[in-house]
């Protein structure tokens, strides 16, 4: 009975699924239907978005996704234009099916977590306006196919991984306007081809991995507007001087790029609003003509330059901030920056020269109380204290986050919210909130556009200005800002539906109007809210007959074959339950940390040969490392803790988070994790040359000159001073030491190993910062301060006392403590009886005495015992790099651009070194997380 159930059930299904195509036939394209459903079989739904969808309806959407079709008089099918997916959850990968839907002009599946590659199929949908990708987890390269998709308006691919070069097919892209691939590991060469592009507007690469020159060709670019290359390595090439002809540019960002040579005079372009050059190795003077009048940031600080501050920097009356600290400029300070600058209302002027060779002040500093002064670390400082001496104290420049208080009304009904502009005061409504985000700005300071931001946005959205609520203002790294909105009903307490949509498709299909002022922008998240509920989907009333009488014989099918597959699915349950308990046991968080990549197990298996003994390279507190090969060939450093190291999954999450946010060409930058099948794991770059200890070690064949350990240790101080000063928060190490500075292929200095990190404490309202207090001291001894082990009270000085001993490693090739004597006891009584240079390691060849003299103070000035005594971080870098301009090669090199072949010495090969210790420490690590494998990906 049971068999002839099943035969009869299979002969109806087969009857139902045939009469289902040919009804289905008749509204959309059959080859775009089958692709739909393996678009949707490639994706993980775990919040069933997709259950309702009924891929024949010409227009399905949901909270937050949507499919739409249409058609034309003269074709009998509807074809899908638009599939957007954005912020579902949803997981899996791209089919590439997708290339069947050859008329769709929106693919948009922003901010999931979808992994893989992008299909080449992308490249047949040659119809294609919004390629919208950014914000999920997909690497691999970058398709050639792209280049076919030749009425491209936008491509989105930011804050994924992919990696691999810019095909030069992109060069046919004459239609796109937006090119958006920031926070990727792109790498190569960026093509001249692009050069050609008519109508590019917008080119963000930042936070890659770009190498080679920047193409002088890009001056021709007829229309870009903004060009954003922070944190590649475009290593020891110079600013084309063809820049400079860039007659319709508003922004130029080049922070952290390894540029070197001079400023280029871009007085010359009439609209420039915002110039970023920061972090470079760049030299000479400042040019001395006047910039654009739209000027809102100037940024040349941590650089090489010299001269006075020009005067032409007086004067231009939307300058928010001129930040020009340490370089090595010299002369007065100046004090007639501010004149002509409209500083009204909540308009504000910073000008931070602190840490260079300021010498004198020309007149009385008395700046307006909105305009803030920076001048620590300048010898005028020394000379004028008491009538300058308020603006010598050493600040860092806050980062801006505003949030608007709300009025104080009686509360509204579930679902509702009051209303918080005058013209409706209290008045309670059903609104829209939406997360925005404006990704590259022409300013540094939100707070005096926020009137014309709501003028932008209200009239692009075609809003009245008090149907939106700012709810908050964050300043991100980049600059970029982050805001919560909120959008209420006009007059009415609950939009109609249709208005929903409508304000809906002008922030997915990017119909709000480009800002110059305001830049392009991203939509972070669409919160429908209670009108999610309220969008109609299909019911039963509007099926067509076929549909029902399909409907019929389909359940008639279904009860046909229910008892021949109960049983079989009761087996599986009990099987897949097994397999699962496991997992579900672990309770692991579903969070997507951007900037890093999630491995499975089964990739960390494949890596390592099953994590086989001969892949082991070490071992430590934390667990054992492993040399790993991933499927794409790239070599990794994966670090697996031990059972008793495991953290619960949101404190794990909350660590990588935290080492995700810590971009620096001189830190150590993570690049994935694993955390399932009850293990944890973090996965890095593996380096061929080792750890700083390593080569003072006396086993080392090939030791370090003078001039490659002083090279190192303004790498190490750079690290540092980015993590106490340009870290958000700032960031204390707690566990600095030789064996957690690492050195990349060209002997880069990067700090490694922030497992012990903890946030800097919050300064007080006066401005100091009280120290932390922490029930537990850990640090590797040795290295330790010793008012911090008396103590337990960490301060940015503990991290200075922990530099100065490797400082004293670097000069003497001594570890800290060895047969029981102390490095910092030896070096000080050498130093105090004259016989400082009989502690000088031998093996790093001749050196300059004044250099040596001067290195020793430092280091010995980083391990004094009182605290106050030592120097900041940031004395530490401008006394280095004073050091360093006494060093023969000064004239002529840099410290971040030297090459090694340059030094002086015949630089270790990796053949050379032991490998499987290259990245290991042999001290007692202090350490939770990181390895010490030091990735080469592009601080961000």
């Amino acid at each position: 009975m049971s068999a002839k159930l099943l035969f009869y059930g299979i002969i109806l299904s087969t009857l139902y699924f045939k009469y289902m195509q040919y009804a289905e036939a008749q509204t959309t394209d059959p080859s775009e239907v089958s692709a739909l459903g393996a678009i949707k079989s490639n994706l993980i739904d775990p919040l069933g978005h997709l259950d309702n969808w009924n891929d024949g309806d010409p227009c399905i959407s949901n909270w937050t996704g949507v499919i739409c079709h249409n058609s034309t008089l003269d074709d009998e099918y509807l074809h899908v234009l638009e599939l957007q997916l954005l912020r579902m959850n949803l997981s899996g990968t791209l089919s590439p099916e997708l290339g069947a839907l050859s008329r769709m002009e929106i693919l948009d599946f922003m901010w999931n977590n979808i992994s893989g590659s992008i299909p080449t199929e992308v490249g047949n949908i040659t119809s294609l306006r919004l390629l919208l990708l950014n914000g999920n987890r997909l690497s691999g390269s970058l398709p050639e196919t792209i280049g076919h998709l030749l009425n491209l308006d936008r491509i989105q691919i930011d804050q994924n991984f992919i990696s691999g070069e810019i095909p030069r097919s992109f060069a046919n892209l004459n239609k796109t306007k937006h090119f958006h691939m920031n926070n990727n590991s792109i790498s190569g060469q960026i093509p001249a081809e692009l050069a050609i592009l008519p109508n590019l507007v917008h080119f963000l690469l930042d936070n890659n991995n770009l190498t080679g020159h920047l193409p002088p060709e890009f001056s021709r670019l007829p229309n870009l507007l903004i060009l954003q290359l922070d944190n590649n390595n475009f290593n020891g090439t110079s600013i084309p001087a063809s820049y400079t002809n860039m007659s319709k540019l508003l922004k130029l960002s080049l922070r952290n790029c390894s540029l070197q040579g001079p400023v280029p005079d871009f007085s010359t372009i009439p609209r420039l609003g915002y110039l970023d050059l920061s972090w470079n190795n760049l030299n000479g003077t400042i040019p001395t003509n006047r910039l654009s009048g739209n000027i809102t940031t100037i940024d040349l600080s941590y650089n090489h330059l010299s001269g006075s501050i020009p005067s032409s920097f007086s004067g231009l009356p939307n300058l928010q901030r001129l930040l020009l600290e340490n370089n090595s400029l010299s002369g007065s300070v100046p004090s007639t920056i501010w004149q002509n600058i409209n500083l009204t209302g909540n308009r504000s002027l910073i000008l931070d020269f602190q840490f260079n060779n300021l010498t004198n002040i020309s007149d009385t500093l008395r700046p307006p109380a909105n305009v803030t002064i920076l001048l620590h670390g300048n010898p005028v400082c020394n000379e004028n204290q008491l009538q300058i001496g308020r603006f010598c104290q050493l600040q860092s420049i806050p980062i801006n986050e505003s949030s608007i208080v709300a009025l104080s009304c009686n509360s509204c009904p579930e679902d509702y919210e009051y209303n918080p502009s005058a013209r409706h005061p209290c008045f309670c409504a059903i609104p829209l909130h939406v997360e925005y985000r404006l990704k590259s700005p022409g300013f540094s300071n939100f707070q005096p556009y926020y009137v014309d931001f709501e003028d932008y946005l209200t009239n692009g959205l075609v809003l009245s200005i008090y149907q939106l609520h700012i709810d908050s203002v964050v300043r991100e790294e980049g600059p970029r800002f982050r805001m919560q909105l909120t959008l209420f009903p006009d007059s009415i307490s609950i939009f109609n539906i249709s208005e929903v949509l409508r304000i809906r498709s002008m922030f997915t299909g990017w119909l709000i109007p480009d800002s110059d002022l305001f830049g392009p922008y991203e939509l972070l998240n669409f919160n429908m809210g209670y009108y999610g509920s309220a969008i109609p989907t299909p019911s039963a009333s509007s099926l067509s007959t076929g549909a029902v009488v399909g409907i019929v014989l389909g359940a008639v099918a279904g009860a046909s074959i229910l008892s021949a597959i109960i049983t079989i699915l009761i087996m599986r349950r009990h099987s897949k339950y097994q397999r699962t308990a496991k997992k579900r046991s672990l309770s692991r968080l579903p969070i997507k940390v951007t900037g890093v990549k999630g491995f499975s197990f089964e990739e960390m298996e494949l890596a390592t040969n099953k994590f086989d003994i001969s892949t082991q390279v070490g071992q430590g507190g934390y667990g054992k490392v492993y040399k790993g090969i991933l499927v794409d060939g790239t070599v990794v450093a994966i670090k697996r803790a031990q059972q008793d190291s495991l953290q619960g999954s949101k404190e794990f999450f909350t660590e990588i988070e935290l080492l995700s946010r810590l971009h620096h060409r001189n830190l150590v930058s993570l690049i994935g994790y694993c955390d399932e099948e009850d293990e944890q794991m973090l996965v890095y770059e593996f380096m061929p040359n080792g750890t700083l200890r390593d080569h003072l070690s006396a086993k080392s064949k090939e030791p370090l000159s003078f001039l490659m350990r002083l090279r190192i240790a303004l790498g190490a101080a750079r690290g540092i001073l980015y993590l106490h000063t340009e870290a958000d928060p700032p960031i204390f190490h707690r566990d600095i030491k030789a064996s957690n500075i690492l050195l990349d292929s060209r002997f880069t200095a990067k700090v490694a190993d922030f497992g012990l990190s903890r946030l800097a404490p919050i300064p007080e309202t006066e401005g100091t910062a009280p120290g932390h207090v922490s029930t537990v001291v850990k640090g590797t001894p040795g290295y330790l301060d010793p008012e911090y082990f008396l103590t337990h009270k960490l301060t940015d000085k503990s991290d200075v006392y922990s530099l100065g001993v490797v400082f004293l490693e670097i000069l003497t090739g001594l570890q800290p403590i060895s047969h029981g004597k102390n490095i910092v006891r030896e070096v000080t009584v050498a130093h105090q009886s004259g016989m400082i240079f009989k502690m000088v390691d031998p093996r790093m060849g001749s050196c300059p005495s004044d250099c040596i003299e001067k290195f020793a103070s430092l280091a010995l000035r980083c391990v004094l015992d009182e605290t106050d005594a030592r120097p900041s971080m940031a004395e530490v870098m401008m006394e280095l790099e004073a050091i360093w301009r006494l060093t023969p090669e000064a004239d002529t090199t840099m410290p971040e651009s030297i090459a090694t072949e340059s030094i002086g010495q015949s630089v270790p090969p990796s053949s050379s070194l032991d490998t499987r210790n290259s990245y290991l420490s042999s001290d007692v690590s202090g350490s939770n997380l990181i390895s010490g494998a030091i990735p080469t990906i592009a601080p961000r």
